[in-house]
């Protein structure tokens, strides 16, 4: 088992703090990145912290890391509801994996968004609690290691 946990995020993620504030908040990506950082660096784990707009990048980060991780943080964003290619691609890895959503998507304004097809094959889910969503998934992760080792 590696040391390093990915954090990805899907399109439009990096508009975060401009994008529909009302939503998703005034924090950034990066300040997203800088959360996450500290929570694993804490513990003595890395952060890979990638963002994409692209499903194919999205199917070959998982791809990539399907072995050898700690594990995976993922905010499929519009994703989540028809990416199958992304939800296949989640299915070859071999480490925890957990879905993070930033805002609650079970109350949101249209039936759809709260219908994620990711959800059946991770581990587990943070919906609704801001960017703190984020390095909680991550501690979450690092708690879930150390109490397997």
């Amino acid at each position: 088992m590696g040391k390093t946990i990915l954090v990805l995020n899907g399109p439009n993620l990096n508009l975060l703090g401009e994008r529909e504030p009302q939503i998703y908040g005034h924090d950034t990506l990066a300040d997203v990145e800088a959360m996450c950082r500290d929570a694993a660096t804490a513990a003595g784990y890395d952060i890979d912290f990638r963002q994409t707009n692209a499903e194919h990048e999205m199917v070959d980060w998982l791809q990539q890391g399907r072995k050898g991780l700690a594990g995976i943080v993922i905010n499929p964003a519009a994703f989540t509801y028809a990416a199958y290619p992304v939800l296949d691609a989640l299915k070859l890895v071999d480490c925890p994996v957990v879905e993070v959503h930033i805002s609650n998507i079970h109350r949101r304004e249209a039936e759809w968004r709260s219908r994620s097809i990711m959800t059946q094959v991770v581990t587990g889910i943070v919906s609704g609690l801001g960017v703190h969503g984020y390095p909680l998934a991550v501690q979450h992760l690092i708690w879930r290691l150390e109490r397997s080792a």
